[in-house]
């Protein structure tokens, strides 16, 4: 008669006998593997497959595409060429564009005149909203326009849920959930759509994870401010393919510091805040299938862009108002933009950087894509938000303000950071219902720019490099 352990396979009676040396978590991994492996084999006696060369495509490329050494530098090598693509592409419909809203403001500006519109309303529909408004469309459309495809392309593919799975490892080290990575991803392009995509994250810690720390990836309000400033100061030495090759790399680097900052606030949150044990990710891998390329452009262009446009347009316009009305106001001598300015000059130099920039980022809280328009305008003590037609005009004026590299940095580095936009903030709100939560989600990037712009600076002077 057999013995009871003569029907355990053997890798199952292996794991018993080392079960004592084995934490509960390496048990059940361990628990799992071997039952998926029992059940392959058993499977391969016993069914017959009609596409097995197509498997045998996928496993091989799941050999490579999710290996703990090859995994990580294919998704660096893809996510530098999408941003090569997106900043070499974005280039020049976006000078269109620019020049198309100009003659578009001449025509308003004449129309206005001869109807004898008065000066200050001239001001606040042509000066604030129509160009705070242009400056939005033609700074974002472009890279979404470039952006969003490419990236539905790799998911149409099947690629992304092969990063979900290398990513995994990482969030789980750090306390919380591979899913996290999906609706990180997804921050690429609205930070407030990947906080209502966190919906995909059963448990509630690690969806309150997910919330607080996916503001940390840049979304698309943000990349024009990364982009102008990379390529006006990190790639000054450099021309033409070299430079904007320059320009990826140096947006690479900053998407890579904000996945890091990502993973260690997400760490630090799972060991204090949000204490407890990350539940297990199981993913299956889709098979590899030819992109739909003409479906998925069209409704990557169409639908997802025009969305993220059309509420950075609804929430710039009255911003831009706003920042016209201030900048227009005198008490005295001095308009109240410039009270706030000089008010907020301490600490902006402190941080390595000013106030001009301080008051942009401030008022640019309702969204993003404003914070150059806004800082352009107080440089050049106009009241109104202004369009400069050429990248070098564009540096001459913030050398004159005594911008260094420095500067530039720790503007990058704070706009990574910073607090998530008005929208964001509002879904994060109606997420978790919890004005702590929608507090905390503001304060904890806000300190951690601060933070590291502090050090930067500080460390930058302290070495005599600036």
């Amino acid at each position: 008669m057999n013995s009871p352990s003569a029907a355990i396979p053997e890798s199952l009676n292996n794991l018993i006998s080392r079960a004592t040396s084995l934490s509960d978590a390496q048990i059940e991994d361990e628990i799992a593997e071997s039952i998926y492996r029992t059940s392959r084999e058993l499977s391969r006696e016993a069914v017959i497959y009609t596409g097995a060369g197509e498997q045998d495509r996928t496993e091989k490329l799941d050999r490579i595409l999710t290996s703990p050494i090859w995994g990580y530098p294919i998704m660096l090598i893809m996510l530098g060429v999408i941003f090569w693509f997106t900043i070499a592409g974005a280039n020049v419909p976006s000078s269109m564009l620019a020049e198309t809203f100009a003659r578009v403001e001449g025509w308003l500006t004449a129309l206005f005149m001869a109807i004898g519109a008065p000066g200050w309303l001239h001001g606040i529909l042509v000066h604030g909203l129509f160009r705070g408004t242009a400056w939005v469309v033609s700074v974002m459309l472009p890279p979404m326009a470039i952006f969003f495809p490419i990236f539905y392309l790799l998911e149409n593919y099947g690629y992304l849920p092969r990063v979900a799975f290398n990513m995994d490892r990482l969030f789980k080290w750090a306390g919380a959930h591979g899913k996290q990575s999906l609706t990180m991803a997804m921050g690429f392009g609205c930070n407030a759509a990947a906080v209502m995509s966190t919906r995909i994250i059963e448990s509630p810690r690690e969806r309150m994870l997910a919330i607080l720390t996916n503001n940390f990836v840049p979304c698309n309000g943000r990349w024009p401010t990364l982009i102008l400033l990379a390529s006006l100061f990190m790639a000054a030495g450099f021309a033409g393919s070299s430079a904007t090759l320059v320009t990826a790399l140096i947006l690479m680097g900053m998407v890579l510091f904000g996945v890091l900052v990502t993973l260690l606030v997400s760490w630090t949150l799972s060991k204090t805040a949000l204490r407890g044990v990350p539940t297990h990710y199981t993913l299956e891998l889709p098979p590899y299938r030819r992109p739909k390329i003409l479906n998925t452009v069209i409704r990557a262009s169409l639908d997802k862009s025009w969305n993220v446009l059309k509420r950075a347009v609804i929430v710039a316009a009255p911003a831009s108002i706003i920042t016209w009305i201030f900048a227009n106001i005198y008490i005295g001598d001095t308009s109240i933009f410039m009270y706030f300015v000089n008010f907020l000059d301490p600490f902006g130099q402190l941080l390595g950087m000013d106030g001009f920039i301080i008051a942009a980022f401030i008022l640019g809280l309702p969204a993003n894509e404003i914070v150059i328009p806004i800082l352009l305008m107080g440089y050049l003590s106009q009241g109104a938000m202004l369009e400069i037609d050429s990248l070098s005009e564009l540096k001459h004026i913030f050398v004159n303000q005594g911008w260094t590299w420095l500067t530039a940095l720790n503007m990058m580095l704070f706009s990574l950071l910073h607090y998530p936009c008005g929208t964001t903030l509002f879904n994060i709100y109606q997420e978790t219902k919890s004005a702590k939560w929608t507090f905390m989600a503001f304060a904890i990037p806000t300190t951690i720019a601060v933070g590291v712009t502090l050090i930067t600076a500080t460390l930058a002077r302290s070495l005599g490099w600036v």
